[in-house]
């Protein structure tokens, strides 16, 4: 991860200030990395030693953090891992600028490969990802959505750069089709179980931990995981409250929605939801060789259902 760390700092040089200005503000409020550490990891799993894993590695996190810059634009967003958004600094028209040279810069990276399976990987990843983003402003104050529709949207949104990360490290190391799939399938699932944590957490988490306003969803109008799931369990007054709040964006009652989501097992159940979820990550790399880097990818997909930021 220091290399990782050295080639984002190297690569977000340009000759436009505001750029790396920008640029730099949101990648040094740090994050989690997950999405190249699993890179990393499952590179490491495979035996894979070839130096292009940490120019990939800081090209996954380059897309993620584009898709961050826009999020909190399209989102309306003031807080984030703690302390103000880059559109709260230097305002939306940067933020989105700069999110596109972030996705120009990655591209440029992936070139560098020389591989064209890495490029169709990410060119189709940040398609999907594009999709999602889409799919979930047309879901916005739709409290009819559904718990497949609601995966839908995760899986294109999130899951989809974690799905790329651990697949792009099978065929750096030149794996098998089926061994491939078995990489993809840990990081789809892994990025499931992470994004349902997510919104539970806006219902059950700390401002303070999480870096962010909790409600921030429901003032958004997403129907997450969580309220689909109390909807469906609550009386038929509680679910109008909730359903209401989502319709309007409205965070007036989110006090009370938090106690119905938590009162009517909507929490437990959403964190049952991202058990299963884990569970097939976990039992996605019996596939893998037994080694300390696979080890590491079985305690990742557990800590993840502990996470509280």
């Amino acid at each position: 991860m220091r290399e990782v760390d050295a080639i984002i700092a190297r690569r977000l040089d340009s000759g436009v200030p505001l750029v790396g200005e920008v640029a730099r503000y949101i990648i040094s409020a740090g994050g989690k990395r997950l999405r190249p550490v699993l890179l990393l990891l499952t590179c490491g799993a495979l035996g894979c030693s070839s130096t292009h894993r940490f120019n990939l590695a800081a090209v996954v996190e380059f897309i993620h953090t584009a898709t961050l810059l826009h999020d909190d634009v399209v989102d309306d967003s003031m807080l984030r891992r703690g302390r103000a958004t880059a559109n709260e600094v230097f305002g939306n028209p940067a933020s989105v600028l700069v999110g596109d040279f972030l996705y120009s810069r990655a591209f440029q990276m992936m070139v560098e490969t020389g591989n064209m399976r890495v490029m169709q990987i990410l060119a189709d990843a940040t398609n999907v990802i594009a999709e999602g983003e889409v799919l979930q402003l047309m879901n916005m104050h739709d409290a009819s959505l559904d718990e497949a529709a609601y995966l839908r949207v995760i899986r294109s949104k999130t899951a989809k750069l974690f799905e790329a990360s651990s697949r792009l490290a099978a065929v750096l190391a030149g794996a098998s089709p089926d061994l491939e799939d078995a990489c993809a399938e840990y990081g789809l699932s892994l990025g499931t179980a992470f994004q349902v944590i997510d919104d539970v957490l806006d219902y059950d988490g700390d401002t303070v931990e999480m870096g962010k306003n909790l409600g921030d969803d429901l003032r958004e109008g997403k129907a997450t995981l969580p309220l689909i799931l109390a909807m469906q369990a609550a009386t038929p007054a509680e679910s109008a409250t909730i359903r209401q709040a989502i319709e309007t964006g409205s965070t007036s009652e989110l006090g009370r929605i938090a106690e119905i989501v938590r009162h009517c097992g909507a929490l437990a159940r959403a964190r049952a939801a991202a058990a299963a979820q884990a569970q097939r990550a976990i039992d996605a790399t019996a596939a893998l060789p037994a080694n300390q880097y696979t080890n590491s990818l079985l305690e990742l997909a557990a800590q993840l259902l502990q996470r509280r930021s």
